[in-house]
């Protein structure tokens, strides 16, 4: 199945998409949110589905996307998680998962714009496989449970602000990561049934050119082994968000411009769907 959020910020109504159209998910749940995940929500949708019992969204193409999931109580992040990214990096390849995290105020529609943050220089895009946690994972035995605590997966940008993040660090990462709006998400969530999530090709696109192209197949460390090494440090919630990794191809490696106010950013996973964000200077009051 898939699953988005549809309408204002603040006030984005639950769909699931059918072949015969965008079906509303208020009958059943208030959100896309923890309590839907623990409640066996896609169950109850997929018994509605069968019943004719969700009424069709009007207009639905009209409509803003909202991010496919309510606000997360963690997002959890894995750097370096692809070899050449971490070449263009200037690092080498991590022994274990690096983990870093961002607010959950950073999440965003996929098609949201986006401020430049006050002082920013050097602001970048990171097209990745994004995992929404659906049963709670604590100390898992081994990688091998850890796809049974997947609810689905999403197309996710980890905006970067690398003057922030690596200049005025002090050490760590998250300075530059955590500005409002740098979690754009979307526009689906799409259950695993659906998805080879670790054959899935991603790519990024700057002004219509070709940025990231790249697939998860590459990644150092795959999802399942990602989740049961985080399962170890800490608990994960149905409703987090897991985002897990970037390949190469952004600007910090020296090879493409950093965003400027004005250009369009655009990331996209096959199978996942597609992103487009508008980059806007920042104001004093936005």
């Amino acid at each position: 199945m898939k699953f988005a959020r549809l309408g204002p910020v603040g006030a984005e109504v639950p769909v699931v998409r059918t072949d015969d159209g965008v079906r509303e998910l208020t009958g059943i749940t208030a959100d896309l949110d923890a309590r839907f995940w623990e409640s066996g929500g896609p169950d109850r949708v997929a018994t509605a589905l069968a019943a004719g019992e969700l009424p069709l969204v009007d207009n639905a193409d009209g409509l803003r996307i909202g991010a496919p999931i309510g606000r997360p109580g963690a997002i959890v992040c894995i750097g370096m998680n692809y070899a050449a990214h971490a070449a263009e990096s200037g690092a080498e390849p991590p022994s274990a998962p690096v983990i870093f995290f961002k607010a959950p105020n950073t999440l965003a529609g996929p098609n949201d714009s986006v401020t430049i943050p006050r002082g920013s220089t050097k602001t970048d895009w990171e097209v990745e496989l994004g995992v929404v946690i659906g049963k709670r994972a604590s100390y898992l035995d081994s990688p091998a449970e850890s796809l049974d605590h997947v609810a689905g997966f999403v197309v996710a940008n980890d905006l970067s602000e690398r003057a922030f993040q690596i200049e005025q660090s002090g050490g760590q990462w998250s300075k530059g990561k955590i500005a409002a709006g740098f979690s754009p998400v979307g526009p689906w969530l799409v259950t695993p049934d659906e998805v080879e999530h670790q054959k899935l090709t991603l790519r990024s696109f700057v002004n219509g050119e070709p940025r990231q192209d790249s697939s998860t197949a590459d990644q150092i460390f795959d999802v399942a082994t990602v989740i049961h090494h985080l399962s170890q440090y800490m608990v994960l919630d149905p409703g987090d968000l897991i985002m897990t990794g970037t390949p190469e191809g952004v600007a910090l490696s020296g090879r493409f411009p950093y965003v400027r106010p004005g250009d369009v950013v655009e990331v996209e996973i096959d199978g996942l769907g597609r992103q487009r964000q508008e980059y806007v200077a920042w104001e004093a009051g936005r």
